[in-house]
């Protein structure tokens, strides 16, 4: 049961606001103006603050004590139920301009005190600052994304009076839009126009100019030919099994070395960036093994594992394994220390600093450098397989050589490129889903 509202000052009701995520950004003069519109109440352990369907008209922040959340059964969430504690925000839905019902239970569990704001007058006090508006709104956006995989509306929807759509359709927009973005940009012209300089210089300095360095080479028209006959000349084509089995060997090796690179390498990584004691003992290391080539292990390769198979895999995990882990540690190097002394000051543990702050700061450039990882992967696996594997792209470029088949050699080059440019790009994709935020950056320049 509700008591009665307290009698407080605005300026006690806005220090409780800055302290919000979502109210941080917000300037002093205008907290004040938005506190005066609060009220602080309390309530005893059961009062119910809000059922599913009621209508939504306030929203609540948490100044003591602790609130059930309860999303409703029919409502899709990541967190359908959990305990909010004093500095968290919710009541979201009196931000939407059509005041739609409540999709979730408030239930305060022991003696707990709230400030509660009006959601209408709220937006009318924001609406002197559009920044400071937009910036407020972006905020609570993010808190419904991380709870609702396909929320109902967003808080986007005050300005517009419409509902949103789902996340999933909004990755797909914004993946049109960036899309279409590229097509209206030089970029693709200028792309097919490299591609289309490169293959006819190829082919007149070859087959037409016949230039000396070139003397030995197989042309354009010889290696197409070659790759796209049902009956090839050496052997190898599109309409052989052989061909694709090549790829399919390459591909798995990579996977499994990609993999274990990945799991190890991060957590390398980030704990170099972030311990300062662990990178005084590792990374000297780390330093004097990561310029060795990959070509100097072999022998140890073949002598450290008795399967053939092994060796290879291992010798194409090194190279991937150095530049995951060199990444993720510029990455931690790169975060900006306020941001540790804010969470330190919010009191985080550093196990909450680490997952909070330093993981989600890092992964730009984790993701980066596991797109250079795969690449190296792949220069690193065509070495092992030239010298111990069998199947394989590197080991077909390195029998063809032997074997004075050219257009081969042409032929698995081009095919290890376009693979490679695949894995990459699919590592590009698992990352733009997994940091859509900077998604939303990059659209919006256009980028």
């Amino acid at each position: 049961m509700e008591a009665i509202a307290r009698l407080v000052t605005p300026e006690i009701v806005g220090d409780i606001l800055k302290q919000t995520q979502q109210f941080e950004a917000v300037s002093d003069v205008l907290l004040l103006q938005i506190a005066a519109l609060g009220r602080q109440v309390s309530h005893e352990p059961g009062s119910v603050l809000y059922d599913a369907g009621d209508r939504a008209d306030d929203i609540f922040v948490v100044v003591a004590g602790k609130v059930e959340y309860l999303v409703d059964p029919g409502v899709q969430a990541s967190r359908p139920a959990r305990i909010l504690h004093p500095g968290d925000v919710f009541g979201w839905t009196a931000l939407l301009a059509h005041k739609p019902s409540r999709l979730s239970k408030a239930v305060c569990i022991e003696p707990t005190e709230i400030v509660r704001l009006s959601g209408e007058k709220l937006l009318r006090a924001l609406a002197v600052d559009s920044e400071t508006r937009a910036e407020v709104m972006r905020r609570f956006a993010c808190l419904i994304a991380s709870d609702y995989p396909a929320p109902h509306a967003t808080p986007a929807a005050a300005s517009s009076g419409r509902e949103t759509v789902a996340p999933d359709s909004h990755r797909i927009n914004l993946t049109v839009y960036r899309l279409s973005q590229w097509l209206k940009s030089p970029r693709p012209y200028l792309m097919l126009l490299g591609f289309a300089l490169f293959l006819g210089f190829w082919y007149l300095a070859v087959e037409v100019w016949k230039l000396p360095r070139f003397a030995e080479m197989p042309g354009l028209t010889v290696v197409i030919k070659e790759w796209l006959s049902k009956d090839p000349t050496y052997g190898l084509s599109i309409y052989t099994g052989e061909y694709y089995k090549h790829i399919g060997m390459s591909v798995w090796r990579i996977a499994q070395a990609f993999l274990l690179a990945t799991i190890l390498g991060v957590p390398f990584g980030l704990l170099l960036g972030w311990s300062r004691k662990f990178n005084h003992y590792a990374f000297p290391v780390f330093e004097v093994l990561r310029p060795i080539p990959v070509l100097a292990w072999v022998p140890l390769a073949i002598v450290m594992f008795v399967s053939t198979e092994s060796a290879v895999i291992y010798l194409a995990f090194l190279a991937s394994f150095f530049a995951t882990a060199l990444n993720a540690m510029l990455g931690v190097e790169s975060i900006d220390e306020s941001y540790l002394r804010a969470v330190y000051c919010l009191g985080a543990n550093r196990w909450q600093a680490f997952r909070h702050v330093i993981v989600p700061g890092a992964l730009p450039f984790v993701f980066t450098g596991l797109q250079i990882s795969v690449g190296v992967a792949w220069f690193s696996l065509v070495a092992a397989e030239m010298v111990s594997g069998q199947y394989g792209l590197g080991y077909v470029i390195n029998t063809s050589y032997s074997m004075v088949r050219y257009p081969t050699i042409i032929i698995g080059m081009i095919t290890l490129g376009a693979v490679g440019y695949l894995t990459s790009a699919l590592v590009r994709v698992i990352g733009d889903s997994l940091m859509q935020w900077r998604v939303r950056e990059l659209a919006m320049k256009g980028d």
